[in-house]
């Protein structure tokens, strides 16, 4: 398969890698749940099983990171990640009690969070000085996420929950063909340079716990939104539509995100989107049965997760520099939808119980958005970048100079 020859064309096959990417999600977050219900798990053992998957994204996107910014090798670990997730899928094919899929969750999670945030840093730096349109690249995902759910919800009404593996599996094989053709030319690291310690100041640390919070309140939406529903009296068709619905609104304001950034700036973007957030899941918990206050509560994904994302990539971008950029975002990654992530589906589990007080787990999770938004307001130097950036801004400068001469000299 021969090599992307320009940065658009590179661009093309990015587009392909997020839309399998998030087409995988769009089949495994929403009904994965539905699918160990299918073989006999009750809700604690679903949220157990649903944690593991968020949680191996505390470790190893930061094991991958730290492959991926002391060798440059980021297209590289794309691929070796699509492959190897591809591979131990498989177990999905085979029945097994909680132990055995607690098992296989962990094993193929590992080598898939290798590829996120990969991803993304390849992406921005392909754009250079357009990183703007980074959201028009990102929406290919979420429109990759609404072709499946939809596709997967009515699969599933048709055939049975156990047509999930054979669906993910095609997914899989699908992102491992795009990523072939990303150049395998490492990312020009100069071994030479000291590299300047990572250093987590209030700014960053204070980020991270409000977008942690963010994922706990998204918690019972991973792990419960299609049970929620059926057992409100929807199908799987109907569900998978006001995901995808979601999602289109997430696709709208990845278009403007650029503007709106450049406009309002990060900070009152971000409190917006949590507080539109805890809204949400009010009305979620409390009005399930109106689809036109269902249909309004999944237009605000667009804040919960579009513009929210598009703030917190901006944020890294602006707080990390060349050397720790896979770090910074393999951080985000465990820490939110890693620590985040687990947590909140864990302890949605709990307060799930046999689904009678399946309203409490919305106004729990309206909590924890309430309470990011509250940590926003506290976080200094919200738009500028750090110190440690400035620092390492030289640093790239040096570098480039570096590179351009031994390119001269070759």
């Amino acid at each position: 398969m021969s090599q992307p020859s320009s940065p658009e064309s590179q661009l093309r096959w990015l587009r392909a890698c997020y839309f399998f990417f998030f087409s995988i999600l769009g089949v495994l977050v929403p009904y994965l749940g539905v699918f160990f219900d299918s073989r006999g798990f009750d809700a604690q053992e679903i949220g157990i099983l649903l944690a593991i998957l968020m949680a191996t994204r505390i470790v190893a996107p930061n094991l991958w990171a730290i492959v991926a910014d002391r060798t440059g090798m980021r297209s590289e670990l794309i691929k070796v990640g699509a492959f190897c997730a591809a591979l131990t899928f498989i177990s999905f094919f085979f029945e097994g009690g909680f132990l055995y899929l607690a098992i296989s969750l962990m094993v193929y999670t590992f080598f898939w969070n290798a590829i996120l945030a990969q991803l993304e840093v390849i992406t921005l730096e392909t754009l250079g000085d357009n990183a703007n349109q980074y959201g028009a690249i990102r929406s290919w995902g979420s429109i990759g996420y609404i072709v499946l759910v939809i596709a997967a919800g009515f699969a599933i009404d048709m055939l049975g929950a156990q047509i999930l593996p054979y669906i993910g599996m095609a997914l899989f094989i699908g992102l491992l063909l795009s990523s072939m053709p990303l150049p395998a030319n490492r990312a020009y690291i100069d071994k030479t340079a000291v590299r300047p310690k990572l250093v987590l100041d209030k700014s960053i640390i204070l980020f991270l716990l409000s977008a942690m919070l963010l994922q706990m309140s998204v918690g019972p939406f991973y792990g419960f939104f299609v049970l929620y529903l059926k057992q409100v009296g929807y199908s799987e068709t109907i569900a998978g539509i006001l995901v995808a619905f979601g999602v289109l609104a997430e696709i709208f304001i990845f278009l403007y995100a650029s503007k709106l950034i450049g406009k309002y700036g990060l900070r009152s973007l971000l409190i917006l989107s949590l507080l539109l957030t805890s809204v949400r899941w009010l009305i979620l918990g409390y009005y399930p049965q109106s689809l036109i206050l269902l249909s309004i509560s999944q237009v605000l994904h667009a804040f919960t997760f579009g513009l929210t994302h598009a703030v917190s990539i901006q944020f890294i971008h602006r707080h990390f520099g060349i050397h720790h950029r896979s770090a910074g975002q393999a951080m985000y990654a465990s820490v939110s939808f890693g620590v985040g992530g687990a947590l909140g589906t864990w302890i949605s589990g709990i307060i799930w119980g046999d689904g009678s007080s399946a309203v409490y787990t919305w106004v729990f999770a309206a909590a924890c958005a309430f309470t990011s938004a509250v940590v926003v307001i506290f976080i200094p130097n919200m738009n500028g970048k750090n110190q440690q950036l400035a620092n390492e801004i030289e640093g790239e400068n040096h570098s480039k100079m570096a590179s351009d001469n031994d390119k001269e000299l070759a």
